[in-house]
C-alpha cells in the first residue's frame, strides 16, 4: 500500500519549526506568514531575541500565538525535538547573511543553524529566507528603511545555499509565502483562515 502525502505529514508530524535570527529584514512580515501556518513552533536565536525588541516584537507577544523556545544552551537543546517526529518542516526566516553562511557551509553553532543542520540530516524539508540576495536591497532598520549593497560573498553563499538537499531558498517575501504556499499543498494543509 503506498501512503498519501497526509499519512506520511501524520507520521513525521504535525508541526512547522520557524527559527528567527537576528535579521530584521521583513521580520515583521515573516512573523505575520508564521501567524498564518497551521501548529507553529518559534525558534529563537540569541541575536534574535536581542532584535526583536527593536521592532516592537517581544517574546510576550510572540507567545500569545505560538509555542516560544530559546537558545539557552550550548548544545542548543531544543534540537531533539526534530528527532521525536514533531516537525515535518523547517522555516528560518529571516535569515541573516552569518546563517545563511553558516548553513551553506554546514556550521552548525546556534539554534537555527543546528535545527538546519539535524533537520537535513532527518531529510526534513527547510524554506531559508535570506536577506542578502540581491546587489542592492532595501531593508527596514528599526528606525528607517536603508539601502545595504551585500558583497559579492553573501551573494555567494545565497547560492551555495540554495543548492544544499532538502533546502529551498526564498529571495523575498513573495518567495517565502509561494514557498510555504507549495509546501502546504504538499502537505494536504491549509493556511489559518483567522489569522490577519
Amino acid at each position: 500500500m503506498n501512503p498519501t502525502t497526509a499519512d506520511r505529514t501524520r507520521d513525521r508530524g504535525q508541526r512547522f519549526a520557524w527559527a528567527i535570527t537576528g535579521s530584521g529584514h521583513f521580520v515583521e512580515e515573516s512573523i505575520e506568514l508564521a501567524a498564518r501556518l497551521p501548529d507553529v513552533d518559534i525558534f529563537l536565536s540569541k541575536a534574535g531575541e536581542e532584535v526583536l525588541p527593536l521592532y516592537h516584537i517581544g517574546r510576550e507577544l510572540l507567545k500569545q500565538r505560538f509555542r516560544v523556545f530559546r537558545d539557552k544552551s550550548a548544545s542548543a537543546v531544543p534540537v531533539g525535538m526534530l528527532y521525536e517526529d514533531l516537525y515535518h518542516t523547517l522555516v528560518i526566516a529571516p535569515a541573516t547573511s552569518n546563517t545563511v553562511a553558516k548553513c551553506a557551509y554546514g556550521i552548525s553553532d546556534t539554534l537555527p543553524t543546528n535545527l538546519f543542520a539535524q533537520a537535513g540530516k532527518r531529510s526534513i524539508p527547510s524554506i531559508v529566507f535570506a536577506c542578502d540576495t540581491e546587489p542592492h536591497v532595501i531593508t527596514k532598520a528599526p528606525h528607517e528603511w536603508v539601502e545595504l549593497r551585500p558583497r559579492r560573498v553573501e551573494l555567494e553563499n545565497v547560492e551555495r545555499l540554495s543548492h544544499i538537499e532538502y533546502c529551498t531558498v526564498a529571495r523575498s517575501v513573495g518567495d517565502l509565502e509561494a514557498a510555504l504556499e507549495a509546501r502546504l499543498s504538499e502537505l494536504a494543509l491549509a493556511w489559518n483562515a483567522s489569522a490577519s
